[in-house]
C-alpha cells in the first residue's frame, strides 16, 4: 500500500510568538497590494458590471478604515474629562448641525457622535440665528477675502493708468499702502467691470558691481522723433536724423539707484565735447564723481579726448561690446521704459524748450513716484537718497476678520489702523499728464 503523503508544513521561526505584532504588520502591507492590483484589473474592465463591483470593493474598506479611525480619535477624547475638552469653533458647530440634518440624527445621536450632551445641540439649534459678531454658530468666511471696494479700485486704476501692467499696479498700490499680490491684482483685473461700492555693467574684464550711488553711472543716448520724422516714408523726411525731424537726448543712469541723474537735448548727434560738458554738470549737480562710466563703442565715448577727461576726473570707463545685446542693458531699459510710458503717448513739440519740459517732468516723476522691480518696488530717489521707503509703511488692510499675525502680500509690514476700513483711491497728474500718474489712497469718514 502506497505510502500516504505528509501535509506542507510552513517552518516557523524560533521564538516566533514573540513576533506576533511586528508578523501582522508585514502581512497587511502585502495583502494590500495584491488587493490593489487585483482591483486595479477590474477597474480596467470593459464590462460595467464588473467596474462598478470593483468600486463598490473599494469604498467598503475604505468606510471600515475611516470607521476605525473615528473610533482611535474618540477613544482617546472621552478619556479627557468633559469640563477639559476643547470647544468647538463656531464655524465647526454649524458644520456638526449640518451633518445632524444630513443623516437625519436626534439630538442624542449627533452629542455621542461629537462627544458632547444634548443640551448642548439643542443650545446650538436655539442661538443659530444670532447675527452678532460673538455668534455661538457662524458661517465660515474666508479670511482672505477682499472686499467689493478693492476691486473697484484696482480695477479704477486700470481705467486711469492703462498704461501700468500688473506687476506696476501691485507696486504702485503697495507704495500707497494697499498690498496686493501680483496674482491678485491679475485676477481682479480679468474680472468684469463691477459698479462703484460706497545688472552686468561691462562685457569685458572683472564685473563692477556697484555698492553705493554714485559708485557706478551709465550714459547713452537716443533719437526722439517729433511730429514730423521717423514717421513719413518719403523724402526728405525719411533721412536725415536731426532736428526738426528728432531730437537727441543723451542720459545719465545711476546704477545703484537706478536714478536718472541728468539728461541733455541736442538738435543733432551731439559731439564728444558737449559729451563731456554734460557729464561735468550732472557731476557738478550730484556734488559726486562716479569711479565707473559705463558706455558703448560709439566714437563719442571711443576717443583719446573723451579718454584723457576721464583720467583728470579720476573716471575709469567701461565699454560694452559691439554689437551685443545687453552690454549696456541698464541704460537701454531706461530709454525704453522712457520711450514706452513717455514720448510715445505725447506729441513731441519742435520747440526745444517744450521738450525739455516734457522730458524733465517724466524724469522727475520716475524718480520721485514710479516704482522699481529691480529696486523690489521702491522709488529711485527712496534709495538714492535712503529714505523711508512709502511701501514699507503702515498698510491699509481692508479685510475685517484678517488676523494681525498673518503675512500680507511682499513687503509685510504692520496694519495701521483697524483692518476692515473702507478707502477711496485717488489719483493725480504730475504737471497735469496724464501719463505721469500719483496715485494715493485716503480713508473714507
Amino acid at each position: 500500500m502506497a505510502k500516504q503523503a505528509e501535509p506542507f508544513k510552513t517552518p516557523l521561526p524560533r521564538g516566533w510568538p514573540g513576533r506576533v505584532r511586528s508578523a501582522v504588520l508585514h502581512v497587511i502591507s502585502p495583502a494590500q497590494f495584491a488587493t490593489n492590483y487585483t482591483r486595479s484589473w477590474a477597474a480596467n474592465c470593459q464590462v460595467a458590471r464588473v467596474r462598478l463591483k470593483a468600486e463598490n470593493h473599494r469604498l467598503r474598506p475604505h468606510v471600515a478604515l475611516l470607521t476605525e479611525e473615528l473610533r482611535v480619535k474618540d477613544a482617546r477624547m472621552k478619556r479627557v474629562a468633559a469640563p477639559n475638552r476643547p470647544h468647538y469653533a463656531p464655524t465647526e458647530r454649524l458644520a456638526i448641525l449640518e451633518l445632524r440634518a444630513a443623516h437625519g440624527w436626534s439630538g442624542r445621536q449627533t452629542a455621542d457622535a461629537f462627544l458632547v450632551t444634548a443640551a448642548t445641540i439643542a443650545s446650538w439649534m436655539k442661538r443659530l440665528d444670532e447675527q452678532r459678531a460673538d455668534a455661538l454658530v457662524q458661517i465660515r468666511e474666508p479670511v482672505n477675502k477682499f472686499p467689493e471696494f478693492v476691486r473697484y479700485a484696482v480695477q479704477r486704476l486700470k481705467t486711469l493708468c492703462p498704461m501700468l501692467g500688473k506687476v506696476k499696479n501691485a507696486q504702485v498700490l503697495c507704495r500707497a499702502g494697499l498690498h496686493l499680490s501680483v496674482t491678485t491684482v491679475a485676477r481682479i483685473l480679468k474680472e468684469p467691470p463691477r459698479p462703484e461700492p460706497h545688472t552686468a555693467a561691462a562685457s569685458t574684464g572683472r564685473v563692477v558691481t556697484a555698492r553705493e550711488p554714485n559708485h557706478v553711472w551709465h550714459i547713452d543716448f537716443t533719437a526722439v522723433s517729433t511730429g514730423g520724422g521717423f514717421w513719413a516714408p518719403w523724402l526728405p523726411c525719411a533721412v536725415p536724423q536731426c532736428w526738426p525731424f528728432c531730437w537727441w537726448l543723451a542720459v545719465i543712469i545711476d546704477h545703484y539707484s537706478r536714478r536718472s541723474m541728468g539728461f541733455a537735448v541736442f538738435p543733432g548727434r551731439p559731439r564728444s565735447s558737449a559729451v563731456r560738458a554734460f557729464i561735468g554738470k550732472a557731476i557738478a549737480r550730484a556734488n559726486a564723481t562716479p569711479r565707473h562710466l559705463i558706455c558703448d563703442k560709439d566714437s563719442i565715448f571711443w576717443c583719446e579726448a573723451f579718454k584723457r577727461w576721464c583720467r583728470r576726473k579720476a573716471i575709469r570707463p567701461r565699454y560694452g561690446a559691439v554689437g551685443k545685446h545687453g552690454s549696456i542693458a541698464v541704460v537701454e531699459r531706461f530709454i525704453r521704459t522712457m520711450k514706452d510710458e513717455a514720448t510715445r503717448r505725447i506729441l513731441i513739440p519742435p520747440n526745444r524748450a517744450r521738450f525739455r519740459a516734457e522730458v524733465g517732468s517724466f524724469f522727475a516723476w520716475y524718480n520721485r513716484c514710479r516704482p522699481h522691480t529691480t529696486l523690489d518696488g521702491k522709488t529711485p530717489d527712496e534709495v538714492y537718497f535712503r529714505l523711508q521707503p512709502a511701501n514699507r509703511l503702515p498698510r491699509i488692510e481692508p479685510r475685517r476678520r484678517w488676523p494681525r499675525p498673518s503675512p500680507c502680500a511682499k513687503p509685510v509690514t504692520l496694519v495701521a489702523g483697524q483692518p476692515g476700513d473702507r478707502f477711496a483711491i485717488h489719483v493725480d497728474f504730475l504737471d497735469a499728464r496724464q501719463h505721469l500718474p500719483i496715485v494715493s489712497l485716503r480713508r473714507a469718514a
